[in-house]
């Protein structure tokens, strides 16, 4: 990782996993797998992982074979390294780009007095750092962070490949009162712990998955009742928000 002059040695470790629930694809008729094969177009046939390559495709159809030698001499200053290019503020970040995170760990004993002076100037400034580095064959753009006294490095998506949205905005007005009650429900649910919260898809489906095994049905989930009072809607969710209040 480079600042500038300085030059901070460290290792990036994947931050987040996947946990939810896999399901396979599979043969309607019997509900045997159905498995991918990597077949060749010029010869027809199955191949395996050490017969696979990068290759770059030009503008007039050839394909150029990319080995890994030939990546590693890549003119590219953030190839092998996280290279800090400003700091800004977090909010100037904007939440669409992230995507994923990596602790990044200093490598060795020369790493740990650096690594822990930009942890801790992160912090006290409030500022994250911009950085890009090149992982999996392509460069990405990111910012860093602390988090607990640790380096976090968020991927980012570049800022062309987000879309714009359109005339997807809602033209309906809203009355002063409607916004005066939702400001209201937004405090009356101010504090949610986050850390609390689970994903309650997968012991759903564990529960459909079982009613199957057995020949059980299951319970239907309730349809969501159309807002037709915006008004009464807001003042019910209101009342269920704070039940000790009339």
């Amino acid at each position: 990782m480079t600042c500038a002059l300085v030059a901070v040695p460290v290792r990036l470790y994947a931050a987040t996993e996947d946990l939810r629930p896999r399901m396979h694809q599979v043969h309607l008729v019997d509900g045997s797998r159905i498995r991918h094969r990597r077949i060749c177009e010029a010869e027809a046939r199955e191949v395996g992982e050490t017969e696979i390559g990068r290759g770059w495709e030009t503008p007039d159809g050839r394909m150029v074979v990319l080995a890994d030698e030939d990546l590693d001499h890549l003119p590219l200053a953030s190839r092998k390294t996280v290279e800090i290019v400003g700091f800004v503020g977090e909010d100037d970040v904007d939440p669409l780009l992230y995507d994923r995170g990596y602790f990044a760990a200093p490598d060795g004993q020369i790493a740990q007095r650096p690594y822990a002076l930009l942890v801790e100037a992160l912090a006290r400034t409030g500022r994250v750092g911009v950085a890009k580095f090149a992982v999996r064959s392509r460069e990405r753009l990111a910012v860093l962070r602390p988090r607990r006294g640790v380096l976090v490095v968020h991927a980012l998506r570049w800022p062309q490949e987000l879309r714009e949205p359109g005339d997807m905005a809602s033209p309906a007005p809203v009355t002063e009162r409607e916004l005066e009650l939702a400001e209201l429900l937004i405090e009356q649910l101010a504090g949610v712990d986050i850390a609390g919260l689970h994903d309650e898809y997968g012991a759903a489906l564990e529960q459909v998955v079982t009613a199957k095994l057995e020949g059980s049905g299951w319970a239907e989930p309730p349809e969501p009742q159309p807002v037709i009072d915006l008004m009464q809607a807001l003042q019910d969710s209101i009342r269920r928000a704070r039940p000790d209040q009339p």
